[in-house]
């Protein structure tokens, strides 16, 4: 059950009412979500939706990592939201089923391509130590170059924040949801 009523144009900052209709044009908040939750300021909104779109659509990271970071953070953050959103779009971007079940399970790995292990040990080593490693550091940067780690850690903690903000705010999943719930 979400912890804030469904944002409306009256609800948010009153010098943010333009961005909000700027966002949500002539239909409604997201329902659920990280959009139903920064949409109560639209500005912070608008930026963090800026920083996404730039990271999904115009990193130099290949779909396939992306997801595959997406899924790690989801898991090492138990948010279900952000799981249930990308599972299938990993799977779809080239991300092995029995890697994909794997993580959701918290289960040994099968054997991972050199990128696949460095992304995946880069992400867990940060999420439980709040460090990386000199190896584990350097095995990413030789998997994707320096430009490709800054945006693999940038989509990291965008993702942590978005785990954050619905894990938080109890956002719940969308009543399409296709995945397994993981185990928490």
């Amino acid at each position: 059950m979400a912890r804030l009523s469904p944002a409306t144009r009256d609800s948010v900052p009153e010098a943010q009412r333009d961005v909000f209709d700027g966002i949500v044009g002539s239909g409604s908040p997201p329902a659920n979500g990280p959009g139903s939750i920064t949409i109560h300021v639209p500005e912070a909104a608008k930026r963090a939706s800026a920083l996404n779109q730039y990271l999904r659509e115009e990193s130099s990271l290949p779909k396939k990592i992306q997801e595959l970071a997406m899924l790690v953070t989801a898991r090492e953050m138990d948010c279900q939201y952000v799981w249930n959103a990308h599972a299938a779009s990993a799977k779809a971007a080239g991300v092995a089923p029995e890697i994909v079940e794997a993580l959701r399970e918290g289960g040994e790995l099968p054997p991972l391509a050199p990128d696949e292990q460095a992304v995946i040990n880069y992400g867990q080593e940060f999420y439980r130590s709040h460090t990386v490693s000199s190896g584990g550091f350097q095995a990413a940067l030789e998997q994707l170059g320096k430009q490709g780690l800054v945006e693999l850690t940038m989509l990291m903690g965008n993702y942590a924040l978005l785990a954050f903000l619905v894990n938080a705010f109890d956002s719940g999943l969308p009543p399409e949801r296709t995945e397994p719930i993981l185990p928490v």
